[in-house]
């Protein structure tokens, strides 16, 4: 019981020093956002300060406070960046940086263990909720990176299309690229426009490509840049071969299309049997609360490993019948 007792202990001064170093770094920023405010009132004891003439510009200055914020913050804390985590948002599309993704996921982790101490007055279900919620954030960033790449390759065979026909009319690769980038809907639009971008920026032409195909992870995409890049280095006539490339992709995405929907069963099966005990959980949660509260409240601390152990074998469930649904094309 002592031991345990020091446990508690250990896990609440950590989270207090959390919290006082989370309180320090915002007492340090806060010339942020109050700097011009100090000086207004300061000037308003000597003369007559005219009122604000165009909210917008309001609007505006506290948008520039924001921003400056989060560059202040993202300098401190720019040790939790990575490389790969950085490729990861920017697949995603996600408007966060790699040192705001991974305090959200902190944060979350923090939250989920205080309510779970909370709620059940027990550290292991806190210690539960809070490794469920550390996975969480990942899972929806992977969910949204497949998704994007998913919509981005049914894409593709429009893109090389109008590609194609703007090379015919005369425009450069470059060009074309950015008929692409305002022609097309997201998320082929962003993607080409961070191409051009890139460009713009200095980069050639074969590692701006070579940067969108890291980011989608496309074979059909790799296929149309090693293209593109040979035909670069080699010469020939770029729209034969550009047609040549969207015949085989049009192809493959046919094929693609066939398969995923000879899976459909297997996928939203999946979908269903990972959500149908959390939904019966949560109705017999609100219809008996104490008959619910069982599980997480039993007179033996090692008998919650029964809820910890059926979320994650519904989670391993999840994972094993896509895995089986999925086929490479």
């Amino acid at each position: 019981m002592p031991t345990f007792t020091l446990f508690i202990g250990l896990i609440l001064f950590i989270l207090v020093i959390i919290l006082i170093a989370y309180g320090l770094v915002i007492y340090g920023l806060r010339d942020i956002f109050y700097a011009g405010q100090d000086i207004g009132s300061r000037l308003a004891t000597y003369v007559s300060l005219p009122e604000e003439a165009n909210p917008a510009q309001a609007g505006q200055r506290r948008r520039v406070g924001f921003i400056r914020f989060r560059l202040r913050m993202n300098n401190m804390l720019s040790g939790l960046a990575s490389e790969k985590l950085n490729l990861q948002l920017l697949s995603a599309n996600w408007p966060i940086t790699e040192t705001e993704y991974v305090l959200v996921r902190v944060a979350g982790v923090i939250v989920a263990f205080g309510l779970g101490v909370l709620i059940s007055k027990m550290v292991i279900s806190g210690l539960g909720l809070a490794a469920i919620a550390y996975f969480i954030p990942e899972l929806l960033l992977k969910r949204a990176i497949s998704q994007r790449r998913l919509a981005f390759g049914q894409q593709l065979v429009d893109v090389l299309v109008l590609m194609t026909g703007a090379v015919r009319a005369g425009y450069s690769l470059p060009q074309a690229i950015e008929v692409v980038s305002k022609e097309l809907k997201a998320p082929a639009s962003e993607e080409f426009r961070r191409v051009r971008h890139e460009i713009g920026l200095g980069l050639s032409l074969s590692q701006a490509l070579t940067n969108l195909v890291a980011r989608m992870e496309n074979d059909d995409l790799y296929l149309m840049v090693t293209a593109i890049n040979i035909n670069s280095q080699v010469g020939g006539n770029i729209v034969t071969m550009l047609e040549a490339v969207t015949d085989t992709i049009r192809e493959r995405v046919r094929l693609f299309s066939e398969v995923r929907v000879l899976t459909a069963q297997q996928r939203f099966g999946s979908i269903i049997l990972t959500f149908l005990p959390i939904a019966m959980a949560g109705a017999l949660f609100f219809i008996n609360p104490d008959y619910m509260m069982r599980l997480f409240r039993p007179p033996e601390p090692f008998l919650l490993c029964i809820p910890i152990g059926a979320a994650f074998m519904v989670i391993i469930g999840n994972f094993a019948v896509r895995r089986f649904a999925k086929i490479d094309v």
